[in-house]
């Protein structure tokens, strides 16, 4: 599980907080950079599944961010998401996720819609990519024609895969929402789940991806 974090004149801006060891991951990654004394100015989701949203609320108290998030999973903020179908599965997993490491609730700064333009980095779009969850989103750069894609799909080598239908509210949905992906103009991708590998190598592993499923 990985999380990113953007720079730019003001600060920092996470993208997602992490799962179990995120803030220590998150300490350690500043300190390789130099980045360490940077105050962390926003923190923007893609989505509320618990290993995205476990940390935020601590984040938030040390250090005084704003948090920006789809409006449509405010539900699983303060932790009262309700899942159906297979969902119920991972519904249980986040309970069980919530109490042994102690989730609290917070509340979004800014709730998000799709199209909204952030003025983060070098300017961020939200890109509506349902499926995973109702408000599931991307960020997406069009001066660096990257996407930040969340969990989209994971990306690992010999690995890349959909999540699987217990993780998803509407795989149907997130089938279609890849395809709303690769319509952006693109020169790669950054998934939560993935190796070390370049943006442009998770691109072309979603592509493969969209090909073998695209095959009769």
């Amino acid at each position: 599980m990985n999380f990113y974090v953007l720079r730019d004149s003001r600060g920092l801006f996470l993208i997602d907080g992490g799962f179990v060891g995120g803030p220590a991951q998150l300490r350690r990654g500043l300190r390789k950079r130099g980045w360490e004394d940077e105050p962390v100015v926003g923190i923007l989701l893609t989505h509320g599944h618990l290993d995205h949203i476990l940390n935020v609320a601590q984040l938030v108290k040390d250090t005084g961010a704003w948090v920006a998030a789809p409006r449509a999973d405010q539900a699983h903020y303060q932790g009262a998401a309700s899942y159906r179908g297979p969902g119920r599965v991972t519904a249980a997993l986040e309970a069980c996720g919530k109490r042994v490491f102690g989730f609290r609730p917070f509340d979004s700064t800014h709730l998000l819609e799709p199209e909204d333009e952030l003025d983060v980095w070098e300017g961020l779009r939200v890109i509506s990519l349902p499926g995973h969850t109702a408000g599931h989103s991307g960020f997406y750069c069009a001066q660096r024609k990257l996407l930040f894609c969340g969990d989209l799909f994971a990306s690992f080598a010999g690995f890349s895969h959909l999540p699987p239908p217990f993780f998803n509210e509407n795989s149907r949905l997130a089938r279609k929402s890849i395809e709303t992906a690769l319509a952006l103009e693109l020169e790669g991708v950054l998934p939560n789940h993935c190796d070390g590998a370049e943006p442009e190598v998770h691109l072309k592993r979603l592509l493969l991806l969209r090909e073998r499923w695209s095959q009769p």
